[in-house]
């Protein structure tokens, strides 16, 4: 039964994929960082200091 099975594998997926990205917000000390070097956190960066850094379109 393959669409039984895709939902189970798909939500796995996006639980590792969120648990990475969360991995990548915080430092080895456990101390919430946003590091601006990352290609990745800064594409997700949509704010920061009260200020919109990254407009929609």
């Amino acid at each position: 039964n393959l669409p039984a099975l895709v939902a189970a594998d798909a939500s796995a997926l996006y639980a590792r994929n969120l648990l990475d990205f969360m991995k990548l917000l915080f430092d080895k000390d456990g101390t919430f960082s946003i590091n601006l070097e990352d290609d990745i956190v800064a594409a997700c960066l949509v704010c920061r200091d009260g200020q919109i850094v990254r407009k929609n379109g």
